[in-house]
């Protein structure tokens, strides 16, 4: 009674939200494969926290990496494996070899020895990087459990991947591995993200980035005895000074960065040498690359000042301005089949019509590619992603699963 009054629900609402009625919602397995997922979502939450609390630093993502392993064979996934880059890969095998891949990063933003333990506060769970991105890796996994549980296939191969290298100075390297040197690369036709803080959006258009890290370096000394010598770190204060100057357009949306710093050797030294990273980001390439210039034309003016100013203890600062991460800002036009099947999804499941976004994701690597890519959440609510105070609302969330599962069957049936 419950899956023939879902459909009932389900096919009558996708009609009457513009979608013209279609086999879809009146599949046996399909109605089987969303009472599965909405009955288990206690499951999905207890995934979710059980992956948060292995810990997953930027480049020690081989822990977490094993147990994701595990669990795609648990829901019987063929040919599990990681690939060189660190990645993990689990096929569900369609009619063709043609693929669509669904990815969530591995890695989280949080440094080790960061206290992984999830927290229980009211209706909420709390826990450092427990939406970004245990929240997507539990959703790949019961998704994939959920095709089995009701024998779905797909004419498109499914290629179910837990990337490393999303964050920070990641700069995408293992999407950018699957797709550019990766043995599939060639196989797959479209990319889907999970990732997200629970809002109902698409992440359709790709937010563009440059991020550096700056070396200032000169000969050090005695606080005393040396004073008058040039200080990297007094000129590291005149860069970031100009830098926090720089006026940026609010559209298309534009912004900028200090995100470390660091150096110097005791209170009582003259650094000689002291550095700090600096992030970029619009939704505009052109935009990107003017700021990207007048950056680095801030960074030498900020070093010449300290040493004209120094200029008579013939002492002198060098600096080395080392780009760290690449995203080219894409306006993605060949992903409209995927967003319009996200579109159809969101809506049949009650969720409404979901709000179109610039992203800054693993899609942007897919979508550089030239793969149809696009980002969405994984259901429930969330708040203070990146914080040691990420939060996560389970009521519902299994409904984010319902949405992709729905969404790639229709990407899949379209002619």
């Amino acid at each position: 009674m419950r899956s023939a009054k879902r459909a009932a629900i389900l096919a009558v609402f996708s009609f009457g939200c513009g979608f013209a009625a279609d086999n879809l919602m009146t599949r046996g397995d399909v109605r089987q494969a969303l009472d599965f997922i909405g009955a288990h979502e206690n499951a999905q939450v207890a995934l979710q926290t059980k992956i948060a609390e292995i810990p997953a630093p930027p480049f020690q993502e081989q822990q977490r990496a094993a147990a994701i392993a595990a669990e795609f064979r648990r829901v019987h996934l063929d040919r599990v494996e990681i690939d060189p880059a660190g990645n993990v890969l689990g096929w569900r095998q369609g009619a063709s070899p043609r693929a669509l891949a669904i990815a969530a990063h591995l890695d989280t933003v949080f440094p080790p020895g960061t206290d992984v333990k999830v927290k229980h506060a009211g209706e909420r769970l709390n826990g450092p990087g427990l939406v970004d991105d245990s929240r997507g890796l539990a959703v790949i996994i019961s998704l994939a459990e959920a095709l089995d549980e009701a024998h779905i296939r797909t004419r498109h191969s499914l290629l179910f991947v837990a990337d490393v290298g999303e964050e920070g100075i990641g700069n995408l390297r293992g999407i950018k591995y699957l797709v550019g040197e990766g043995r599939y690369s060639g196989q797959i036709d479209a990319f889907i993200s999970i990732d997200g803080d629970g809002t109902n959006c698409i992440f359709h258009r790709e937010i563009g980035s440059r991020r550096y890290r700056v070396t200032i370096s000169g000969p050090g000394g005695h606080s005393f005895l040396n004073f008058g010598r040039v200080n990297p770190a007094h000129a590291l204060g005149r860069i970031i000074a100009l830098l926090a100057n720089m006026q940026v357009p609010a559209n298309p949306k534009t912004t900028y960065n200090v995100g470390r710093i660091g150096g110097g050797t005791s209170v009582n030294s003259i650094p000689f040498e002291v550095w700090f990273e600096f992030d970029m980001r619009s939704e505009d390439e052109q935009e990107l690359v003017r700021l990207e210039q007048t950056f680095l034309s801030l960074v030498h003016r900020g070093a010449a000042e300290e040493n004209g100013f120094r200029a008579e203890s013939g002492t002198k600062l060098t600096v080395d301005a080392k780009q760290i991460g690449l995203r080219h800002a894409i306006a993605n036009s060949n992903n409209t089949p995927l967003v319009e099947a996200m579109t159809y999804a969101a809506e049949a499941v009650g969720l409404g019509k979901p709000v179109l976004r610039a992203g800054s994701t693993d899609s942007n690597a897919a979508a550089s590619a030239g793969i149809p890519s696009i980002t969405v959440d994984g259901g429930g609510g969330a708040g203070n992603l990146h914080s040691l105070e990420e939060w996560f609302a389970p009521a519902g969330s299994a409904k984010g699963i319902e949405k992709v599962l729905l969404a790639i069957l229709r990407w899949d049936e379209r002619p």
